[in-house]
């Protein structure tokens, strides 16, 4: 029997990746899917673990989407099933329309699938609606068993010099770099339209590299971002608008 790690090296995958390698539970594979759109930091970590994984004789692999992410967001021709239209491009990735997501789960499964593997996902013991949605009997969820939760997640990759560094605008505490855990709750793609205005604020206030490329998929569409578009976010930002924090994860912190 094979077995395999879903790792797409936010906290709670690489929290349980480099658990079971620590408790030596059986690994043979660990997958990684490559957007093509995801922060310089989690190509960084998926380096480390690439190399930390092949001291132990673990395979690492990189799936990629069928069509590249920019193009099945503004070319790839689609038939509405409402109208019946034929419309080109899905827009921003999130919300009611999670197109980037979807693809991704079931290029893992198939992945797995195919090669009859037991496959590690890193969904933590808080998190029983995603856990309901994932389940088949071929996957497994160690952090449920661990009960490690979100906020533990975190802090095991803190204890093990885990990190998610990204340049920053403003210089914070003698630094000019910021962990991506401090200003944001997720760090999935960075042009994730599930973002809320939290974390907008701080693409805005810290990340201006990603701020404008968030501007230059705005251009191109006119789905909003998150109920607003990025313009109008940007516009809210500069009259002084600071939204409110009221995630569960930084609270516990």
């Amino acid at each position: 029997m094979r077995y395999i790690a879903s790792c797409s090296c936010g906290k709670d995958s690489l929290a349980m990746v480099y658990k079971i390698i620590e408790q030596q539970l059986p690994l043979n594979e660990i997958v990684f899917y490559d957007t093509g759109m995801e922060f310089q930091s989690i190509y960084n970590n998926w380096k480390q673990l690439t190399e930390y994984a092949q001291r132990f004789g673990i395979k690492c692999t990189t799936l990629h989407p069928k069509c590249p992410f920019l193009y099945t967001m503004f070319e790839q021709p689609h038939c509405s099933r409402k109208d019946g239209i034929v419309r080109y491009g899905y827009s921003w990735c999130g919300g009611y329309c999670r197109w980037g997501t979807n693809e991704k789960l079931k290029a893992i499964d198939k992945y797995c699938e195919q090669q009859e593997a037991i496959c590690y996902v890193g969904i933590a013991a808080d998190e029983p609606q995603r856990l309901e949605k994932e389940h088949k009997t071929y996957k497994r969820y160690p952090l449920v068993e661990w009960n490690m939760s979100e906020v533990d997640s975190l802090q095991y990759c803190r204890k093990h010099n885990i990190s998610w560094i990204e340049k920053c605008r403003a210089k914070l505490e003698g630094r000019f770099f910021i962990d991506l855990y401090t200003i944001l709750d997720r760090v999935s793609c960075w042009c994730c339209a599930n973002k809320n205005h939290w974390e907008l604020y701080n693409y805005w206030k810290y990340l201006p590299d990603y701020w404008e490329k968030l501007k230059e998929i705005q251009r191109k569409t006119q789905r909003p971002f998150n109920k607003y578009t990025i313009f109008e976010m940007e516009e809210k930002f500069d009259n002084g608008y600071i939204p409110r924090h009221r995630t569960k994860l930084k609270r516990k912190q």
